[in-house]
């Protein structure tokens, strides 16, 4: 039996490659002759550097809420793969810590600056996992964008920018001669009820009052965009992926975003794998409905229905919803047993034998169909 097991990491527990392994562990367990391929996958998120590999850099940059910190992108030749979630991820915060009015991309911009100077023409940009609901602002003040008020004021703030800016100064020169190319995990346009205050701001930290005011916020940023550019970008499938930076780096920057698991999907040549095996299993820390949202799975999903191999779906969790009913899984699993502490689900060594667990439980259901 071959079989493909594709995951992407469950944050703050386990990479996608640890993910992958402790799966396949407990499939061998019950079918010790079967042929596993593991691959690795990314959306976009914090692990699409360990899709793509290549040389580790180390840079100092700032995180969502501008403490200076230090991280990791990946040199493969003369592309950088970064991870807007490397400095401006929701794990880099404490829960206390999470505030959508207040955290920027300005860290990731200036590892995008960094590496631009080391001499890269060419920088995939993962916009998975942010804190942020900034449409990319502090990014594109990093590379030395300005947003000013109606008195010409310059505003600094996440906030006080999307509520305020009346003018904007700046070009992409720091970027000519670089191919940027940017990689969303979701969907959903900019704002209303898919929006990206409405649908992700309250896991950053949002109040209900605060999405309200963010969406309000956002609708006022893109007016003044359009009248910048003369285009308006906010309705655009994917522009509110990573609280909008997808829409700020389209807009003002001219870069159209992908999909980031179809991109990373094409980079492994994972059509080829899929092509000749029994079972496909692909899953994520949280299996919901942003799942079939542009989510790594999702795509997965896709590879395997083209080929008619079934696919398996497992989640740290899992959130039943209608989507999921109907999104085309063969079977979908939650990892965490029922009853389990979410502190105690989350820690490395829980998450990989709950995984293995799992791994036992989808051989013993789909070995033999």
């Amino acid at each position: 039996m071959r079989v493909v097991v594709a995951f992407d990491s469950f944050k703050g527990s386990l990479s996608a490659r640890e993910a992958n392994e402790a799966f396949a562990r407990g499939f061998r367990d019950v079918c010790a002759d079967a042929d596993i391929v593991t691959v690795p996958i990314s959306d976009g998120g914090e692990g699409l550097s360990e899709c793509v590999g290549g040389l580790r850099v180390t840079t100092s940059t700032f995180d969502p809420l501008r403490r200076p910190i230090e991280a990791q992108y990946t040199i493969n030749g003369d592309m950088a793969v970064i991870a807007l979630a490397s400095a401006s991820g929701l794990t880099l915060l404490a829960e206390a810590e999470r505030d959508p009015l207040v955290a920027d991309t300005f860290g990731t911009g200036v590892m995008v600056v960094d590496a631009v100077q080391r001499g890269c023409r060419r920088i995939l940009l993962g916009l998975g996992g942010s804190a942020t609901n900034d449409c990319a602002t502090g990014l594109l003040r990093a590379l030395g964008y300005r947003f000013l008020d109606g008195d010409g004021e310059e505003l600094t703030t996440t906030i006080d920018i999307l509520e305020h800016a009346e003018h904007i100064i700046g070009d992409a020169t720091m970027l000519a001669g670089v191919d940027v190319a940017v990689a969303v995990d979701v969907d959903n346009p900019l704002c209303g009820v898919r929006g990206a205050a409405e649908v992700y701001a309250r896991q950053k930290g949002a109040t209900d009052g605060d999405v309200a005011r963010l969406d309000r916020a956002m609708r006022h940023f893109a007016a003044t965009v359009a009248r910048h550019v003369g285009e308006d970008y906010s309705v655009g499938r994917g522009m509110g992926a990573a609280g909008g930076a997808a829409f700020g780096l389209r807009a003002l920057l001219d870069i159209t975003p992908m999909s980031g698991i179809d991109l990373v999907l094409d980079l492994v040549g994972f059509d080829a794998l899929v092509e000749d095996a029994d079972l496909v299993v692909t899953g994520e820390g949280r299996v919901d409905m942003q799942t079939v949202m542009g989510k790594a799975p999702s795509g997965v999903l896709r590879s395997a229905r083209r080929h008619d191999v079934r696919c398996v779906a497992v989640g740290g969790s899992v959130a039943w919803c209608e989507e999921l009913e109907h999104a085309g899984f063969a079977a979908i699993y939650a990892a965490t047993p029922d009853g389990m502490p979410l502190t105690e689900a989350l820690q490395r060594d829980t998450a990989y034998r709950n995984l293995q667990n799992v791994g036992r439980r989808v051989a013993e259901n789909h070995s033999r169909r």
